[in-house]
C-alpha cells in the first residue's frame, strides 16, 4: 500500500480517536486548553512513533521466532512503557522547562490505549517495518489534531451561554460526537 495512503488514512480517515474511540481519556481530561492539549499531543506523536518502530521489530524478531506470538500485549505495553520512562528522563536531563511544562501529561501517555492500538493495528494488518512507522506518526498526528481542535472548540464554548444541564461534561460530549461526524466526512475521500 501506498506510504502516503497509510499516512492521509491514519490522520484523516481512521483517526483513533474519533474513528475508532482509542485515548479517550486523555482526549477528554486534557483537551481544557489548547496549551495542555498541545503538549500532549507533540508527546504523543514522540512516543506512538518509536512505539510503532519498537513493537514491529520486537514481534518480528523476538515473537514471531521464538513461538509467542500470544504474549504481545504483555510486551508492547512493557515496551511502551519503558519509552515512555526514557523519553520522560531524556527530557528531564535535556529540557528542564519543557519537563516542567508537559508535567503529569507525560507519564500518562503510558497508559493511553491509542499508544497500544497503533501497534496492535499494526501487527494485525501485517504491516511492514517502514509502513508501521508512517502509521504510527499518521495515527499520532490524527491524535493532535484531534485534541487540538477539540481543545480550541472547548475554550470557545466556555465563554458561551450554555445551557445549565449542559455546561461542562455534556457539551464536551456533544462536541466530541459532533467532531467525530465532521471527521466521517473524510471517510469517502480514501
Amino acid at each position: 500500500m501506498n506510504l502516503f495512503l497509510i499516512l492521509l488514512s491514519a490522520i484523516f480517515v481512521h483517526n483513533f480517536v474519533l474513528s475508532q474511540f482509542l485515548g479517550i481519556c486523555p482526549f477528554l481530561g486534557v483537551s481544557k486548553k489548547v496549551e495542555t492539549a498541545s503538549g500532549m499531543g507533540i508527546a504523543v506523536v514522540f512516543v506512538i512513533t518509536l512505539a510503532s518502530a519498537a513493537t514491529w521489530l520486537v514481534h518480528k524478531f523476538i515473537l514471531v521466532p521464538l513461538h509467542i506470538e500470544y504474549l504481545y500485549n504483555i510486551a508492547f505495553i512493557l515496551i511502551i512503557a519503558s519509552l515512555v520512562q526514557l523519553v520522560e528522563m531524556f527530557i528531564k536531563k535535556s529540557s528542564p522547562s519543557l519537563y516542567q511544562a508537559l508535567g503529569v501529561y507525560l507519564p500518562l501517555i503510558t497508559t493511553n490505549c491509542a499508544v497500544l492500538g497503533v501497534a496492535v493495528n499494526n501487527m494485525n494488518d501485517g504491516y511492514g517495518f517502514i509502513a508501521s512507522v508512517v502509521n504510527g506518526i499518521g495515527a499520532a498526528i490524527g491524535f493532535a489534531i484531534a485534541i487540538i481542535l477539540f481543545a480550541g472548540i472547548r475554550e470557545r464554548v466556555a465563554k458561551c451561554n450554555i445551557p445549565k444541564s449542559l455546561e461542562g461534561f455534556p457539551i464536551a460530549l456533544i462536541t466530541a460526537g459532533l467532531m467525530a461526524i465532521a471527521f466521517l466526512g473524510f471517510s469517502g475521500m480514501l
